[in-house]
This record gives structure tokens, sequence and C-alpha cells, in this order.
């Protein structure tokens, strides 16, 4: 009897681990072919930024039949000013706005996570509340008051707002992090002469490094790929962003440049995957250790 059931277990746990590397296999599979799909739209567009404009929207194809280099160097000069103008007004506008936030999003969330005032349950659920409210609801009464400041044209209305913590979600997601960090430190920077701002800027910043670099990632790409809010407030083609140049190259008369369009949009690419590349480790810790999983 024992020796029946013995070479029978064994079959079946042979079975189960067959049936485990099939299923394991068929996920990959189902993964990869995934992944290829979600890529299709850039590989396309890669591809595209070497093909001749007449051959870009009959072949849909990863195949270039042809290799047009000239489509960057024209894209690069194909507009009023040099293509690097844009990303270095859309450099500025990023970093304000990098800076702001950190700054401002940091000192919000360590009032919210450490201060007791009265309201503070109130105002962090206005705060949290601020998150569903869309920026076309707003965008107008920003409009008048900036423009009654003289700010049309200029990059103020696109990051003197970050100063004022107005991006709810970094706050919210540092202050998650913040109620992570044991209250002994503050306990113990206290007992050795520190107030709230030697607390802050000794024991809080330091060890919300994962935070900050999830919330400055998050905002280099939102700022960088912002268009609605960049076409409202400069209209002035000196002072246009990337996204607003990339428009620029699409003619109403529907003499659309797509060879250098596409080049030009590759170029655009790039700073964001090597910030993302650079923060990829801080970005994937920050998001882990703040709960929002």
């Amino acid at each position: 009897m024992v020796t029946e059931t013995q070479p029978r277990g064994a079959a079946m746990r042979a079975a189960r681990r067959r049936r485990e590397h099939v299923r394991r296999l068929l996920t990959h599979l189902g993964l990869i072919a995934f992944g290829a799909l979600m890529l299709y739209p850039l590989l396309w567009m890669l591809v595209s930024s070497i093909r001749a404009t007449e051959q870009i929207l009959r072949d849909p194809s990863l195949l270039p039949n042809s290799f047009v280099w000239q489509n960057y160097t024209e894209g690069w000069v194909a507009l009023e000013h040099p293509f690097h103008h844009y990303l270095l007004n859309s450099g500025i506008v990023v970093a304000g706005s990098v800076v702001a936030n950190l700054l401002a999003c940091s000192m919000a969330a360590y009032a919210f996570a450490r201060l007791e005032f009265r309201g503070k349950r109130l105002f962090f659920a206005i705060m949290l509340a601020t998150i569903m409210l869309p920026v076309h609801v707003v965008i107008v009464p920003q409009y008048i008051l900036f423009s009654q400041l003289d700010w049309i044209n200029t990059f103020y209305p696109l990051i003197v707002p970050k100063l004022l913590a107005t991006d709810s979600f970094f706050i919210f997601l540092m202050v998650q992090f913040i109620r992570g960090l044991p209250r002994d430190l503050d306990e113990a920077a206290r007992i050795d002469g520190c107030g709230h701002i030697g607390i802050f800027v000794r024991i809080i910043l330091p060890l919300s490094v994962p935070a900050l670099a999830t919330t400055a990632i998050f905002t280099f790409i939102w700022t960088w790929n912002d268009f609605f809010t960049q076409l409202v407030f400069l209209t002035d083609p000196d002072l246009y962003t990337v996204p607003l140049a990339l428009r620029t190259f699409v003619d109403s008369t529907s003499q659309t440049s797509w060879g250098p369009l596409f080049a030009m949009s590759i170029v655009a690419l790039g700073p964001i995957f090597g910030f993302f590349l650079a923060g990829q480790r801080y970005l994937v810790k920050g998001i882990a250790t703040t709960g929002i999983k």
C-alpha cells in the first residue's frame, strides 16, 4: 500500500510543478505582449522620426525603409528660435516648480503631521478635497488675478502658485511619510534644544529623501508635459515651452511637418527618461513607504 502511494504522490507533485511552470510561462508571455502593446506608440514615433514625411502616415510598421536623419536637424531650426531655446524655457519652469513644491509642500506636510493647532483636521480635509477639483474650474479666476498683477506672458503664473503649496497630492504623500517616522526622534532633538525649525531641517528633511525625490520626479514630469496652463498664460512665442513649441509644428492648413515633429518629440522625451531613471530607486521607495500601493 505504501509503495503504491509514494509514486502516486511524486507524480502528483511533478504534475503540479509542470502546471506551475506553464502558468508562469503564460503569465510572462502575457506581460511581454502587454508591454509590447504599450511601447508600440513610442517605438512607432521613434521610427517615424527617421522616415520621410510622406511615408509616416502610410506605413504603420516598425521597420523603417529609409533613414532621414535630416528630420532632427530640420526640426531643431524649423521654428522661430532653435529648439534649445524652448528646452531652456521648459527647464526654467520645471526647475522653479520643483524647488517651490519641495519647499512649500514639505513645510505644509510637517505642519499637518507634527504640529497641533485648531482646525487641523478641517484644514486637512479641505486640502484633500482640492485634489478632486479640476484645473479647468480655477483657471479663469487665476487668469483674471494674474492679469491684474500683469503676470501674463511671464513664468510667474506657472511657478509662484507652487510656493503656496497648491499641489495637495504631494502634501498628502509627504504627510503619510512623516507620520511613519518615530516621534522619539523629535523628542530627542527637542531635548538637545531644537525647535520646530531645527527638527524640520535636521531630522525630518534628511529622513524624507524618498518622499522628496518622489515629489521632485512627479513635479518634473507633470510640469514638463503640461500643455493647458502654459497655453493659457504664455502667448509670446519667445516664452514658449517644449509642449507649445511642438504644437507649432502642426499647421492649420494641414501642411504638418510630421518628420521634424516626431524628431523633436523624441528629443523632448530625453530629459523625462533621464530624470526618471536617475531617481527611479527613490521613486519606488517613496511610494512604497507612504502607503500608496
